[in-house]
């Protein structure tokens, strides 16, 4: 368990941003993690590398740059920060000890979230069929979740004060998360032919449902201000009744009554 210590570590040192502004640990410094976690697996295991391993690794650094650049330009945008003043806290009252334990808990899932490709290395694990089933559904992850950030930029562009209900999210309300969840529901395939006893066991799953549980959890932030923002609107009303919010065909359209969803 050696190199999952080491990579947990490298999750703390770029995580480590959200002392500037505590929301980064969760955004800014959860991309930038995961891309170093899949760039510190390609130095540390070298000797180990397969063409499976390789793609693995290579694809957490292209999710976690794209994510974590594409994050840091928004909260370049002034126009965003004026929009979000007051829905998100800035922690200049929060208490060091709770950002030190928000940084170490996000830290410990993103190592755990990387833990299949981790424990292939741990395990001298080589490139198999559940590997190959596993990048292929991350991939397809990968690629709705970054067309439905630019679908919806570009939908804004053109109707900022309207909700957009255009490309992938006329199939579901939230495709970005759902693209983010088929992600890690591949890098957790790819790891079951793998999982080494109990405890590879438990924390990979810890990894898998804790971000399951994150991605449900901003859905219903999300939901709550959509729906102080277009409730009134018919159209909008029409939408959310009819178009699921997190997995396609799947009829759950609304989570703002779960308030267990905290994350």
């Amino acid at each position: 368990m050696l190199l999952f210590l080491v990579m947990f570590a490298v999750a703390l040192v770029f995580s480590s941003i959200g002392f500037k502004k505590y929301i980064w640990f969760i955004s800014i410094g959860y991309g930038f993690s995961i891309a170093a976690i899949g760039a510190g697996l390609l130095i540390a295991g070298h000797d180990r590398l397969t063409a499976g391993t390789t793609c693995a690794c290579i694809l957490l650094i292209v999710y976690g740059l794209r994510l974590g650049g594409y994050l840091a330009f928004r909260e370049l945008r002034t126009s965003y920060n004026s929009r979000m003043e007051g829905e998100i806290k800035s922690g200049d009252d929060m208490s060091m000890v709770a950002k030190l334990s928000i940084w170490v808990t996000a830290a410990l899932l993103y190592a755990c979230q990387s833990s299949p490709i981790i424990f292939r290395f741990v395990n001298n694990s080589g490139t198999d069929a559940l590997l190959v089933v596993g990048l292929t559904i991350s991939i397809v992850g990968l690629v709705v979740e970054t067309a439905a950030d630019l679908q919806k930029n570009a939908a804004k562009k053109k109707r900022p004060e309207r909700f957009v209900d255009t490309g992938l999210f006329r199939i579901v309300r939230c495709p970005n998360y759902f693209g983010e969840m088929l992600f890690w529901t591949g890098m957790f395939i790819g790891g079951i032919s793998i999982y080494a006893g109990p405890l590879q066991w438990i924390v990979a799953l810890l990894g898998y449902l804790g971000i399951i549980y994150v991605m449900f959890g901003g859905a219903r932030r999300l939901e709550i201000r959509q729906n102080a923002s277009y409730g009134d609107d018919p159209e909008y009303q029409r939408y959310v009744k009819t178009t699921p919010i997190m997995i396609p065909f799947v009829p759950l359209y609304s989570v703002e009554k779960h308030t267990w969803l905290v994350a």
